[in-house]
């Protein structure tokens, strides 16, 4: 398996008109992302022409327990970052945001997504003698945007934007500006909020939930926003793609589901996603339960379109983190077997239906099949919420190769076979669009059908591509 584990972060943002603890509402706002990486944060804060930054390994409160955050000063903006591992290694010098002194002064960046085109540009710039003190595309994307900046940000980002080839959601803070950047095909999420005298920008609606902003609206694919003491500013990229391409999985997996993605509530995308799977792929049982949690909301979809009762069949200690975005695959097995244990009193004897939102390396559904028959569940069928995911995804989802993915080289029966289950059905492609009801524009569904907004020509990442 290669090493090199691409990323899903988190992003969050505020510009405030008075001098105040901005560090502050940023540290809430990442404690709401937490769901998004969970290896390391960290904050920047401009002041008085200055910027300062604390980063650190672990979970946001981790991270800033010895105090950390009550060092950082006051000041009129900041932005955060919460990271799991990525196009680089998993340590501190990694984390973001990135901090460094340019053209334009003092600036930070933080960044959600991934460019598959990273090394060609670092190459270029290493050939007009820039220096890099990290290994994550992140600080490539600064130091571009910084170089073609003539010391005016927006200057910078407008040139940098269209050489970059990848999904990202940036952040980008100088000692006067907060600017927040979507890329072409909005791949990765990215919204703006306001409360009182601050604006916010945050990779989820949850965010702002988080610190009392109100929504205000998604930033769109493609747009360059710029928040000063002028106010906010919109500026489009030149010559955009007809249609956005959201990554789908936002809505299977990533986002917590009180978010709301490009108009779209997520809760609500994965109650149809369990009503469909009733639909369309039927079973006699005695009870349908979840994976938690992201398989919850649409059991209970699956429980109301179907008439089974929706019974909880696991119990989930709130203290370990997602298998899923764990760094290693000997860490992810290690942390599930703390993370869940099969209720007993509710399966034992019982036919039970379980929803997850995907499968991807089987590793952990066939441990939680298993753990359900140990419990003396009689019989155990699977019902995912997506397509089976055939393809790697290089454009901000840790599945990087063919060889990580059971659904690459198996069906549906085969799938079966390997978990241990009774029965094991998928969405197709078109039910799962489906549940993204009111979203007028298009959807990265590389994963499931591998047709990318990028060409992948020449992209090293895919070493393990079957015969």
């Amino acid at each position: 398996m290669d090493g090199e584990i691409h990323e899903e972060c988190g992003v969050f943002g505020v510009y405030s008109l008075e001098n105040r603890d901005v560090a502050n509402t940023v540290y809430y706002g990442l404690y709401a992302l937490q769901h998004r990486g969970q290896e390391s944060a960290g904050i920047a804060v401009a002041y008085a022409d200055k910027i300062m930054y604390h980063k650190g390994m672990g979970l946001v409160f981790d991270v800033f327990a010895d105090g950390s955050l009550e060092k950082l000063p006051e000041g009129d903006i900041a932005i955060g970052h919460v990271r799991y591992s990525t196009t680089g290694a998993s340590q501190l010098l990694n984390a973001q945001p990135v901090v460094f002194t340019g053209k334009c002064g003092k600036m930070a960046l933080a960044h959600n997504g991934n460019l598959i085109n990273t090394q060609q540009l670092r190459n270029e710039m290493i050939e007009n003698n820039a220096v890099f003190q990290t290994t994550i595309d992140s600080e490539v994307m600064a130091v571009f945007i910084n170089s073609l900046s003539d010391g005016d940000i927006l200057t910078g980002v407008k040139r940098a934007c269209p050489k970059f080839k990848g999904s990202y959601a940036l952040v980008i803070m100088t000692t006067d500006k907060l600017i927040a950047v979507r890329d072409p095909y909005g791949i990765r999420p990215l919204c703006i909020g306001a409360t009182g005298n601050d604006y916010i920008v945050a990779s989820e609606t949850c965010a702002l939930d988080a610190v009392g902003a109100n929504f205000v609206r998604d930033v769109k694919a493609g747009e360059i926003v710029v928040i000063d003491s002028d106010g906010v500013h919109s500026h489009m990229m030149d010559d955009l793609p007809k249609h956005s391409k959201t990554c789908i999985f936002e809505y299977v997996y990533f986002a917590r589901h009180d978010t709301f993605l490009d108009g779209v509530s997520v809760y609500e995308a994965r109650k149809e996603a369990g009503k469909l799977l009733a639909r369309y792929c039927p079973v006699e049982a005695d009870l349908v339960s979840g994976v938690p949690d992201s398989g919850n909301v649409a059991a209970r979809g699956y429980a109301e379109e179907s008439g089974i009762p929706f019974v909880e069949a696991l119990a989930k200690n709130r203290y370990v983190g997602r298998t899923f975005i764990q760094p290693s695959q000997k860490q992810r097995e290690n942390s599930l077997s703390v993370k869940m244990n099969a209720l007993r009193a509710n399966i034992r004897g019982k036919r039970v239906i379980l929803i997850d939102d995907s499968i991807v390396r089987g590793t952990t559904m066939r441990k939680i099949v298993k753990m359900l028959r140990d419990a003396g569940a009689k019989e155990v069928h699977v019902r995912v919420c997506s397509p089976i995911i055939k393809h790697p995804c290089h454009l901000g989802i840790d599945i990087q190769t063919y060889s990580q993915l059971i659904g690459a080289y198996k069906d549906e029966d085969a799938i079966c076979e390997s978990l241990g289950a009774d029965s094991v059905r998928y969405l197709t492609v078109d039910q799962l669009v489906s549940t993204c009801k009111g979203k007028s524009n298009g959807f990265c569904l590389g994963c499931f059908n591998g047709e990318y907004p990028y060409s992948l020509d020449g992209y090293r990442a895919d070493k393990f591509k079957l015969e």
